[in-house]
This record gives structure tokens, C-alpha cells and sequence, in this order.
């Protein structure tokens, strides 16, 4: 599978695995409830992920017990990960929002501390849908403070809005996550001048959380100009090995 650069010495895989099953069943839109896998199939997981080429695995508060069991699989193997997280947002069987510059110290805090790692590859924001509010807010500073101190490499924004990517890029953010899939366009802009500007794009909900054909909503976001890497959520090692031969399919060169 081939690499794109993130950031500045970051190299990541063009799919990357998403890590909302792992921790968080409730409160989720994906089209069938789920149980969360035991740690010996999230072990599983992770190993298939490794296996197919899978460097950057991507994780957040807001996702339950997601942090606390990434920590755990990586254990002896950190080092072989690009480990990315966000800050902004909880869940505790609801979610509670907090982009105060306390709050972001703290959320990064606890986040160390269940990835069990003393540096984070990349950390964004996790918008709550007011995308310049939270770009203002005391958590983009401490984000920025993290960066220029070295504990966290490469930050950004998790965005909702078109205008939200666009003015993290103008702010000179490394990264911004949008929605793109072949239903929901709305954000491809920002992938088109983030490729200009040099930053990294990741994709969320390219499969529309799991409403949406793969072979087809795949190659669409494959085939947008920008995309760094596309993060794949599914549980089933099966899923996850069809969607990266997908990818390399498309990669692969012409008879």
C-alpha cells in the first residue's frame, strides 16, 4: 500500500483504521447495533491491520474505551504506529464538550496516559459542529503549545464544515479530517486546497458510516486530489483486507 505524507516526517498508510467499535457502541449511526469486540479479536484486528501495510490508527476520547484499549494492543509496537487523537469531546453515555484551554490540557493528559505514550503523532480538534468557535477557542491554543513543545507532532481540526477546513488551513494547521464519500461532497473543496497547501487530509465517513457501497464510495474518495488517507472503522478483518485490496487495486499498474 502506498504512503503519503501527513506531516512534516509523518508517512502514513493510505488507509487507516478508525477505532470508534473498538470503545463505543451507544449513540452511533451506523445501521446495526454491535457489540464491542473482546481484546482478543480487537488483537485480531490490529494484527491483520499491521499485516496489510495499516500504519496510522486513528482514536479519540469521544470514543469510549477506544484510548484504553489502543494502548493496550500497541503495547511493544508503538513505535510501528502513527497514533493519532483529538481533544474537545467526551462520552460518558452522552457527550459533553469542553474546547477551554484547561480542558484541552487535561484531555491531553488523560489521553497520554491511556495510549500509554509520551508523544502523540497528530491530536484535532473535534468539532461540535461550530467550527470557527472551537479554531478560537483556548484548546486550538493549547494544540499549538503541544506542537511547538514536541510532545505532539501534527495538529488539526476534525471539522463539519467547509469553511471550518478552509480557515484551519488559512491558520496554518497541519491537517484537517473531513466527510467525504460519494453522498456527501460538500467538504472535497478543502481537500483540493489542502493539496496546494502542502497539509494533510484524512477522511472520515467514507463509507457514510456504513450505509454506502464500498467498491464505489472508495474509489470516489481514492480519486480526490488531497486525500492523504482514508479511515477505515469496521470490526471484521475480512472488511478491512477487501477494502485495502481495493485500494491497491487501484494502484496497481496498467498491463
Amino acid at each position: 500500500m502506498r504512503v503519503s505524507t501527513l506531516a512534516p516526517g509523518i508517512e502514513v498508510s493510505r488507509i487507516g483504521l478508525g477505532t470508534v467499535k473498538l470503545g463505543r457502541n451507544q449513540g452511533v449511526k451506523y445501521p446495526r447495533a454491535f457489540d464491542l469486540p473482546s481484546m482478543a479479536d480487537a488483537r485480531v484486528l490490529i494484527a491483520t491491520a499491521r499485516e496489510m501495510g495499516i500504519n496510522l490508527i486513528d482514536t479519540a476520547p469521544a470514543y469510549g474505551l477506544a484510548e484504553a484499549r489502543v494502548g493496550e494492543l500497541l503495547k511493544n509496537q508503538r513505535q510501528d504506529w502513527i497514533v493519532g487523537t483529538k481533544v474537545g469531546e467526551d462520552f460518558d453515555g452522552a457527550s459533553h464538550f469542553d474546547f477551554s484551554l484547561a480542558g484541552a490540557q487535561s484531555s491531553l493528559h488523560r489521553s497520554f496516559q491511556r495510549l500509554d505514550t509520551d508523544y502523540l503523532d497528530y491530536v484535532l480538534l473535534h468539532s461540535d459542529g461550530d467550527d470557527s468557535a472551537v479554531l478560537n477557542s483556548g484548546a486550538c491554543e493549547a494544540l499549538v503549545h503541544a506542537r511547538r513543545e514536541g510532545s505532539v507532532r501534527a495538529i488539526g481540526i476534525s471539522s463539519k464544515t467547509l469553511g471550518g477546513a478552509l480557515m484551519a488551513l488559512d491558520m496554518g494547521l497541519d491537517i484537517v479530517m473531513v466527510t467525504l464519500n460519494s453522498d456527501n461532497t460538500g467538504e472535497r473543496p478543502a481537500c483540493i486546497q489542502a493539496a496546494a497547501r502542502g497539509r494533510g487530509v484524512l477522511i472520515k465517513k467514507a463509507l457514510g458510516s456504513g450505509h454506502l457501497n464500498p467498491a464505489d464510495s472508495l474509489t470516489f474518495v481514492d480519486q480526490t486530489p488531497g486525500v492523504t488517507s482514508i479511515i477505515s472503522g469496521t470490526l471484521n478483518p475480512d472488511h478491512l483486507r477487501a477494502n485495502v485490496a481495493l485500494i491497491n487495486q487501484k494502484e496497481a499498474p496498467h498491463a
